[in-house]
């Protein structure tokens, strides 16, 4: 379905040292320099999802196949982007084809890592990238209002609309405000259709050296703070560690290396879940012997539309949807057991998807 998450912050936070743990490749430069990413790198990642083999295992699906997401690197931004410093124009250009974005901060102390404004301070940071980008959507929302001006003279009713929504976003914009504060406005066609910068939801991420990693340290606590107060969410990694286990590749070697440093997962499929939910999405699940699959849909989304997740002759042909909750999935001990004490349920073209249904299209071809 085509959802993108983008990475981005200020040159050496540890972006590209974070997209290459995700992806497990080193296709994006973690070098010690600014603008080390000449191209965005894009890979595709599995958003982990432990009920996902807790089916397989019930059902004894000989494959599994995790949803994704794509993640895209973003080269790092400097202050005067939004005028074309350093490679500016070309990667707020990137930003504006994804989804939403994650923001890394850097929360590490490292005299052999430079900093590109010459001391460590992640809210200086997240507000040099935040007005780059403001500056950036204001600019566009200005050159827009000119078009849209002389439409809605035409008495063109979708320029008129929109012509009072970018109205309404210039003085928030003007005032030092991301486009995403307006709680109001957000979920409106319309804002979507302006696709504004500072209008995509955001998760920040702490990068901090392994000491720092169980507790955390001050710069953490002010990114933590001032998250809460925005309404957004945070995650702590050591992007350096996740690197180190994105190497391994004996899932018992990397659970004990875990276990060595007292946590029960990596912080990338914290990131990846983070990021998924972030982009306001649901997971269902299709499972069989051959195997056991999660999809990726929409919150909001009705049964027609997860079908064609599928495939579109699913949605087109729908006729309903044998329906089971994961959870009773699993109480029952399998699907077969679970028709027998009847928690199957038929769910026509209205129904709402739930997180974490089990599903079985029935179709017309």
């Amino acid at each position: 379905m085509g959802f993108k998450c983008g990475i981005l912050g200020l040159p050496n936070v540890g972006k590209s040292t974070l997209f290459n743990a995700l992806t497990q490749t080193v296709a994006a430069q973690a070098a010690n320099y600014p603008f080390c990413t000449i191209e965005p790198n894009v890979g595709r990642v599995a958003v982990p999802d432990t009920r996902l083999d807790t089916l397989a295992r019930l059902a004894s699906s000989q494959r599994v196949l995790p949803t994704q997401i794509d993640i895209v690197d973003i080269a790092g931004l400097v202050r005067g982007a939004s005028k074309g410093e350093g490679l500016g124009n070309q990667f707020l250009g990137n930003i504006r084809e994804v989804d939403a974005l994650i923001h890394v901060l850097r929360c590490f102390e490292d005299d052999d890592v430079t900093h590109v404004e010459g001391a460590v301070d992640p809210l200086r940071d997240q507000e040099i990238i935040e007005t780059e980008l403001m500056l950036a959507d204001y600019d566009s929302l200005e050159r827009r209002a000119q078009g849209l001006a002389k439409k809605a003279k035409g008495d063109d009713k979708e320029s008129k609309e929109t012509l009072e929504l970018v109205e309404k976003l210039l003085p928030v914009l003007r005032e030092g405000h991301p486009a995403r504060s307006q709680t109001d406005l957000i979920h409106l066609p319309l804002f979507k259709q302006l696709q504004l910068l500072t209008g995509k939801p955001i998760l920040y991420v702490c990068n901090v050296g392994e000491s720092d990693l169980s507790k955390g340290n001050a710069h953490v606590e002010k990114v933590k703070a001032f998250a809460a107060a925005q309404g957004s969410a945070v995650v702590i990694i050591s992007a350096a560690i996740e690197a180190e286990i994105a190497v391994l590749t004996d899932e018992a070697e990397r659970q004990d290396f875990l276990a060595s440093l007292g946590l029960e997962e990596t912080g990338l499929s914290q990131v990846i879940r983070s990021g998924y939910g972030l982009l306001g999405l649901l997971t269902f699940f299709t499972v069989g012997p051959k195997e056991a699959r999660a999809w990726t849909v929409r919150a909001g989304a009705k049964a027609p539309e997860a079908a064609g997740v599928i495939h579109s002759d699913f949605e087109r042909g729908f006729i309903c949807a044998e329906t089971l909750s994961f959870e009773d999935y699993v109480a029952c001990g399998g699907e077969t057991q679970a028709k027998t004490q009847g928690k199957m349920r038929l769910e026509g073209k209205e129904y709402l998807v739930k997180d974490g249904d089990v599903f079985h299209f029935r179709f017309n071809v």
